[in-house]
């Protein structure tokens, strides 16, 4: 039998039961959908990630909390409380004679409280730092000024506002030399920051800026840092520059040996490297997870196949009786497998990209660097995996039509 004539014959065969065969192919399907959606959206979320270490440029330096591996992440991120950072840290680094390369460096204490001006009240965050944080973040003051270091260092109650914490609490009037209160403290306005979206993987516009001072003693009560950034003057000096960092840090929490670090000095380069690393392995385990979607489909397909099989025996006596070779029949119901799995994965990629595409609109939308990703080489596996599936699963019920003895399949009732 050609081969357009075993596909003709394969295809008839799949549209007798249409319901069946799409109740067939919805395992595929669904297993063709999930590991499409999780390779796209994993593929967006790194390219969130790096776009947004990116955004903050190559020439910085972060300095946390909690001692890490090469490859690993801090404990700090892990969401372990570390205390070993301090403000005096932060100005050790700021030494010129020690760290030449380093031109800003701004220490963070981070809490959130609700922020209220008059009977107006806004939930957000508010971050304790210094006086290089604008030329740190690389952020500019629209109206007004930012705190200086004597403020910085002398406990001021002075803050800049993010841009949608202006727009919540005072619609269109001036916030510059209004009070607001934290907690039970009121800070007098002194600046506006200009509007900055989403970076860091958080909304930069939603903040409130006080001195570090203001914000461990006045408001939460601690003595540490959350971690501190540096900028370097060019990227060509941050690997040095990260040296002398350690250098300081050891002298400073008095260890000897570079094993007993208790703080982690990274690169913007490094830590994308750490937070791909992770973010590469979530990824292909939910993959392999969604896999198995793919075999269940596949048992799916070869029990319908035994059924197609038994319904169809006279059939096949008959072809076989009319001179159909068993490599024939066999071919035949191996193609009506592949048919199955092939179209299931077509529908499933068409899904899986619908849904990667909305995703990435929604991601968009809300302002996150989001790109779509879909690679060629996923849907070609994909395919693949399909035809593999539809051989693999199809092969012993076709092996067993080409097996039937024609005189008993004419027999059969």
């Amino acid at each position: 039998m050609r081969l357009l004539d075993t596909i003709r014959v394969s295809s008839r065969a799949l549209t007798v039961n249409k319901k069946r065969a799409v109740l067939t192919m919805l395992g595929i399907i669904i297993g063709i959908t999930a590991v499409i959606v999780i390779m796209s959206v994993g593929a967006g979320a790194q390219s969130l990630i790096t776009n947004q270490i990116s955004s903050v440029g190559s020439n910085l330096i972060g300095i946390l909390p909690g001692a890490t591996d090469e490859n690993g992440p801090p404990a700090s991120v892990m969401g372990i409380l570390v205390t070993t950072l301090t403000y005096e840290d932060s100005l050790a680094i700021a030494n010129k004679s020690r760290v030449p390369y380093v031109i800003a460096v701004a220490p963070y204490a981070r809490g959130a409280e609700t922020i209220s001006w008059q009977n107006r009240t806004y939930d957000g965050s508010y971050i304790g730092t210094g006086a290089d944080y604008p030329l740190v973040e690389n952020v500019s003051v629209t109206s007004g000024r930012f705190f200086t270091a004597e403020e910085e260092r002398t406990i001021a109650r002075v803050a800049v506002l993010g841009s949608e914490v202006v727009k919540e609490l005072f619609t269109d009037s001036d916030p510059v030399g209004e009070k607001i209160k934290i907690k039970r403290e009121s800070f007098t306005v002194i600046g506006v920051l200009e509007e900055r979206g989403v970076s860091g993987f958080q909304s930069q516009d939603n903040i409130v800026l006080i001195p570090v001072s203001s914000a461990q003693k006045l408001l939460l009560g601690i003595n540490h840092l959350g971690f501190i950034r540096a900028r370097v003057d060019d990227a060509a000096n941050v690997d040095r520059s990260i040296d002398d960092i350690k250098v300081i840090l050891r002298e400073r929490h008095d260890i000897d040996d570079p094993a007993d670090d208790d703080f982690s000095v990274r690169s913007t380069a490094q830590a994308l490297d750490a937070l791909l690393g992770i973010t590469n392995g979530l990824k292909f385990f939910l993959a392999a997870i969604a896999a198995l979607a793919l075999v269940v489909g596949g048992i799916g397909i070869m029990n319908i196949m035994y059924v197609t099989v038994t319904e169809r025996t006279r059939e096949i006596g008959l072809r076989k009786a009319v001179g159909a070779r068993p490599g024939d029949i066999m071919r035949q119901f191996l193609f009506e497998a592949v048919q199955l799995t092939l179209t299931g994965g077509v529908i499933g990629v068409a899904i899986g990209s619908l849904i990667s595409w909305l995703v990435a609109v929604i991601a968009q939308y809300l302002g996150y660097a989001w790109d779509l990703v879909i690679a060629w080489q996923s849907i070609v596996l994909a395919c693949g995996v399909c035809i593999a599936i539809g051989v693999l699963f199809g092969y012993y019920p076709a092996k067993r039509a080409a097996a039937l003895d024609p005189i008993t399949a004419l027999r059969y009732e």
